[in-house]
């Protein structure tokens, strides 16, 4: 193909590190075991992982012109050029004017590429072990211990609290029957991913779940994040509700309960005639699933 010829890659171009579990590394990965096991890697591997050490360079240098680049991988600038373009359609980088020191000379300035935000948010990140340190301080500051623990919580609902807000409003403008739908629909535009559904009782309540956690990892070390988030969902649908599992402690899925109102006093109000009934009054608020 017409890369091959045109993307000749020296040592320079090796990749020391590159995005964590992004999909260029992923990419590039596959393009080496296709290399180890004998088969030739397939071009769009190969262009992924030529387009990941573009990315890179301007990582470790800055702002690089497609000639700076060129040069730092070995490559012609017509290459460097397409893997640019390819990247700023994903929204990993970004073309700006090159900033000139001193007098500028004539023509039109060169382009320099830039990462966006986007496109560092894909290397490796410390905002997990960053965050953990910081609940660590905090709880060590309070004294440790129970004191800790509570300083940990108080700081859990804090951060919350405006976060709640913004979803207070599109809970309280939706009929009763559709709120946890719409804290669902709320909480998926902040990155949950969040769906609402029937529990496997429809006749006692619903269940949100939440098929991402942004703040898994940290959790897993401080569960007040989870317990102040379960309080927030409670006071906004003005019902009690129970948190059934959560990414933080291994399962799949964050998933909180959500009953009907009026379930819990109607299955109270069964007459207790059998072992049977009785059981169902007294799980009802419970164990819905």
């Amino acid at each position: 193909m017409k890369y091959a010829s045109e993307e000749k890659e020296g040592p320079a171009a090796e990749q020391t590190a590159g995005p964590a579990a992004s999909a260029p590394e992923q990419s590039e990965q596959a393009g080496r075991r296709a290399a180890g096991s004998g088969h030739p890697a397939a071009p769009h591997d190969e262009q992924q992982g030529t387009r990941n050490k573009v990315a890179r360079s301007i990582l470790d240098h800055g702002p690089s012109t497609a000639a700076e680049l060129a040069l730092r991988l070995e490559l012609t600038q017509a290459a460097v050029r397409r893997h640019l373009d390819a990247l700023a359609a994903e929204g990993v980088v970004e073309p700006r004017e090159k900033r000139v020191y001193g007098t500028r000379g004539r023509g039109r300035p060169a382009r320099a590429f830039a990462l966006t935000d986007c496109g560092r948010d894909a290397f490796d990140q410390a905002y997990d072990q960053l965050a953990t340190d910081a609940l660590r301080w905090i709880a060590q500051s309070a004294g440790g211990g129970e004191k800790g623990e509570a300083a940990v919580a108080a700081f859990a609902r804090a951060r919350l609290a405006a976060q709640a807000e913004g979803y207070r409003k599109e809970v309280e403008a939706a009929e009763p029957q559709a709120r946890t739908e719409a804290l669902a629909k709320a909480l998926t535009a902040d990155g949950y991913a969040a769906t609402a559904r029937s529990a496997p009782n429809p006749q006692l309540g619903e269940q949100l779940c939440q098929h991402h956690c942004p703040v898994a990892h940290v959790a897993e070390q401080y569960p007040q994040l989870c317990e102040a988030e379960t309080e927030v969902f409670s006071r906004l649908l003005g019902t009690h509700v129970q948190r059934l599992a959560t990414i933080a402690h291994g399962d799949g899925v964050c998933t909180t309960f959500v009953p009907k109102a009026g379930a819990g006093k109607a299955a109270h109000r069964t007459p207790r005639t059998t072992k049977t009934t009785t059981a169902s009054a007294s799980t009802a608020g419970r164990n819905p699933a």
